[in-house]
């Protein structure tokens, strides 16, 4: 993610908020949610539905010690260079520097958010290059330097470009409401949230190739628009496209992206025809879910309610910072400048903080996807508990996802439910029986 992206992640507390979204329908039949089903699992003895061979099982636990380890350290970092540039006068030093280098007031701001971001996402490149040398030695990657390196410049860019007119914006909100200005930030930011889910599927391309998935793929189509006709989704196989991940990775992925007239499938070239399409239905059938059960425009619901009460703390914060370390900062007002990255700071810490509240609707949400995908796929595929699980099993080894997670690390830092738990669930988790019925599905 970029270093943009990392900041503005507290205004989409979108996917990660939501937790108040309501249950579709009660089954007449439930079977075992969560630890019921994990219970299920050992009283018939059928424990650890996702199992890695030796050799992958010791790297996955290795490569899950290194990715907690970054995960932290990623944050603090952050942290503590921000810190830095307010501390050593960094920031207030850039802003009498563009003040005096350009004329125009609204191009000082823009000068100085370039620069600053130029400045932070470079300050994380020990960091990053770090992080895609443990995925190119552990056989996840198989992108090299140079691309990767263009990659790095396209998001610098793209941070740039986009970053920077959105800081101005709302420094220009902070200097002109002083007093409640994180009111109106709100305000402008929940919009934003709608725009950046309606546009982020057109940034895509800037960074892989797609082609659509029927040249390639129109047995997948085919399947595909079975599970589009089951759920409702409304996906045309015209917005199906094929991802060529394999250019940068072995990991496997199938998504759903964008609202309205932006959303789309893309299935992974990793994934297409290296696991069964079985399998990828699934995957999509969850991905599905998402929609059908109304995740992305409820869960940006909450997120605005709670960006609301975090945009007022962090408000709050930054003005008793600046009270009490402007002067040796040499910040007058958060509404400067430099006192910006004050707020920055702010934000920062709130999404650090907030990270298990976060995690823990978004495992939530992805839990009820997991059940809308199983269910999709009943009387599409033969056996959707097998399949549910084989596929979980694929996603796991293809990634390392450790089988048996630290607690702490998994409730701090995992968005999506341990695969282990998803393949045990899936495993369980058989409503048609005995005449029952599903949550999502009758039938």
């Amino acid at each position: 993610m970029t270093k943009i992206g990392r900041w503005f992640a507290v205004l989409g507390l979108a996917g990660v908020l939501a937790g108040g979204m309501a249950r579709a329908g009660v089954a007449q039949n439930p079977a075992p949610d969560g630890q019921q089903a994990q219970a299920a699992a050992t009283q018939t003895g059928a424990q650890e539905a996702y199992r890695l061979p030796p050799e992958k099982l010791a790297k996955a636990i290795a490569l899950g010690r290194i990715r907690s380890v970054l995960h932290f350290v990623y944050a603090l970092w952050d942290l503590g260079v921000l810190w830095l540039v307010l501390a050593r006068g960094w920031a207030a030093r850039l802003a009498a520097w563009t003040e005096r280098t350009v004329r125009r007031r609204w191009l000082q701001g823009l000068a100085f958010f370039a620069v600053l971001l130029i400045l932070l996402t470079v300050a994380d490149l020990p960091l990053d290059g770090f992080s895609h040398q443990v995925s190119r030695a552990y056989g996840i990657s198989v992108q090299g330097w140079g691309g990767w390196a263009l990659d790095m410049a396209k998001a610098l860019g793209l941070t740039v470009l986009i970053g920077s007119p959105l800081m101005l914006l709302f420094n220009g909100i902070v200097s002109r409401w002083p007093r409640r200005y994180w009111l109106w930030a709100w305000m402008a930011a929940v919009p934003l949230m709608v725009a950046g889910t309606f546009l982020s599927p057109l940034l895509e391309p800037v960074f892989n190739k797609f082609e659509p998935l029927a040249e390639s793929n129109p047995a997948l189509v085919a399947q595909l628009e079975k599970v589009v006709a089951r759920t409702g989704t409304q996906i045309p196989a015209d917005r199906m496209y094929l991802m060529k991940a394999s250019l940068k990775t072995n990991g496997l992925n199938a998504y759903v992206s964008g609202i309205g007239a932006t959303k789309r499938v893309v299935v992974w070239d990793t994934t297409a025809g290296r696991i069964p399409n079985d399998e990828v239905l699934f995957i999509f059938g969850h991905e599905s879910g998402h929609y059908v059960l109304h995740h992305i425009p409820e869960g940006l619901a909450v997120s605005a309610v709670s960006a609301f009460f975090v945009f007022w703390g962090c408000a709050g914060f930054a003005g008793w910072l600046v009270r009490r370390f402007g002067p040796g900062w040499r910040v007058t007002a958060v509404g400067t400048r430099a006192g910006f990255v004050v707020l920055l700071l702010t934000v920062s810490l709130a999404g650090f903080v907030l990270e298990p509240a976060v995690n823990t609707f978004s495992r939530h949400i992805e839990h009820e996807a997991d059940i809308y995908g199983q269910e999709a796929i009943h009387g599409i595929v033969a056996d959707p508990q097998q399949t549910a699980v084989g596929a979980f099993n694929r996603l796991g080894e293809a990634w390392l996802e450790d089988p048996n997670p630290n607690p702490l690390i998994e409730f701090w830092t995992y968005n999506h439910p341990s695969v282990q738990q998803r393949a045990e669930f899936a495993e369980h988790y058989d409503p048609w029986a005995n005449g029952g019925r599903g949550k999502y599905f009758a039938k």
